[in-house]
């Protein structure tokens, strides 16, 4: 099985299988997860800054799923451009059907990528998982 794999998500963050906790929003970038520090109010203060990780990453993924916690909001179309312009396609979705494509496709051998987003807002506290 591929190295992350989200068992469930609830209002205390993401489970994964191997029993760690991510309270808060996280990114799963090849085969690693990295802590993603996010504005509180969603897209409300974001920018490209936001998703630069992807901009030197290599190989880049095919497919990055955004999940945007309890419920879908679509990403701003900026955000959706400067993706789209690294060669990435962008799917937006709640952060539990993300979780549950994430698996799927990382399963399929896919280069696949999710930034997801807690269901409750909490930051990341002194960079600590």
């Amino acid at each position: 099985p591929p190295p992350v794999q989200v068992k469930s998500i609830t209002n205390a963050g993401l489970l994964l299988q191997d029993g760690r906790l991510l309270p808060s929003a996280c990114i799963f970038l090849e085969g690693e997860v990295l802590l993603w520090g996010v504005p509180p109010t969603l897209w409300k203060g974001w920018d490209e800054s936001n998703f630069e990780v992807f901009d030197v990453v290599v190989p880049k993924p095919e497919i990055l799923l955004i999940g945007t916690g309890k419920t879908v909001n679509p990403l701003p179309a900026p955000l959706r451009q400067y993706l789209n312009k690294l060669g990435i396609q962008v799917d937006v979705m709640d952060s539990w059907n993300a979780c549950t494509t994430y698996n799927l496709l990382s399963e399929e051998g896919r280069r696949v990528s999710a930034a997801l987003l807690p269901l409750q807002y909490r930051p990341w506290r002194n960079g600590v998982v």
